[in-house]
């Protein structure tokens, strides 16, 4: 019997990039926080011991390339019994390289559902073990809510959750290769970071707070190098938001609201081309 699980997307609260480590990755200091957009995956066991996936998007490469693929073979390795099998079908709605996670959400839904298709029982903690060689994001993304986290994005501390607020999320029609926006980006060192830190760990802010907290350090450089995001984010400045902000290295740029209803009319008059649109609301953790 089929089971399922959403593989909710994420948008960074607040990202400094705060150093260039010695073996060419960047320590940076982020506030994770999920959203309700999500992927929709579904699976159930085989007793022949392959991991079958399938996608309703086109494929761009093999299906054992696949994040999904890859999370389903780390765990039945974790697991040690190579007799585990799984067909797993992912509904994808979210964009790919837009600064959501939605590929390191799929892993992580993944991860969680063939832990209970396949009685394991392991916790948390053993799931983002196993996330944690998939990609950055994964760990975060196995349990969501809200998080600090530091490092490459991997040490990761739970933090309280922001107030309620409507957000608005927009992909322009420019995709944002990982690389090429480190690539763009100077080193701000880590007092910017520690300070909102500090504020962020007494919690009680207030929408209207957490707007003008909204920071990101990838912004001056995505901005000049694709302006088609940077006119996106300006438009939606001037709907009268609490706040807007590119999410991870981009493309995608968001907007926070008091109400869906605002976050529904600002969408409504946006001008701007885009590939992919929502309005949600922020998601907790959830109970593993």
């Amino acid at each position: 019997m089929a089971d399922f699980e959403n593989a909710y997307a994420k948008v960074n609260l607040f990202l400094e990039i705060v150093r260039k480590r010695e073996d060419g990755y960047h320590d940076i200091g982020t506030l994770f926080q999920t959203i309700g957009l999500c992927d929709r995956l579904e699976g159930e066991s085989r007793e022949d011991g392959e991991i079958v996936f399938e996608c309703d998007r086109p494929a761009t490469e093999r299906p054992e390339q696949d994040l999904v693929h890859k999370a389903a073979t780390a765990l039945r390795n974790r697991a040690g019994n190579r007799r585990l099998g799984a067909t797993l079908r992912l509904e994808k709605r979210l964009p790919s390289g837009a600064g959501l996670g939605g590929g390191s959400a799929d892993a992580a839904a993944a991860l969680r559902l063939l832990n209970r298709v396949w009685n394991l029982g392991l916790p948390a903690s053993e799931l983002e073990k196993v996330g944690a060689s998939l990609g950055a994001d994964v760990p975060f993304l196995v349990r969501g809510g809200t998080a600090l986290a530091e490092g490459i994005g991997d040490r990761l501390e739970a933090a309280p959750p922001p107030p309620e607020c409507a957000v608005l999320v927009v992909t322009p029609e420019a995709s944002v290769p990982t690389a090429k926006a480190y690539a763009g980006v100077r080193p701000a060192g880590a007092q910017r970071w520690e300070d909102f830190k500090a504020l962020w760990r007494k919690g009680n802010l207030s929408p209207r707070m957490v707007g003008h907290l909204l920071h990101n350090g990838f912004e001056p450089g995505v901005f000049g190098q694709w302006p088609e995001i940077a006119e996106c984010a300006a438009e939606l400045r001037e709907t009268g938001a609490l706040g807007v902000l590119l999410s991870g290295s981009g493309a995608s740029v968001f907007a926070l609201y008091p109400t869906e209803d605002e976050a529904r009319k600002a969408l409504s008059g946006l001008a701007s081309p885009r590939r992919f649109e929502g309005v949600t609301r922020f998601v907790s953790a959830r109970a593993l």
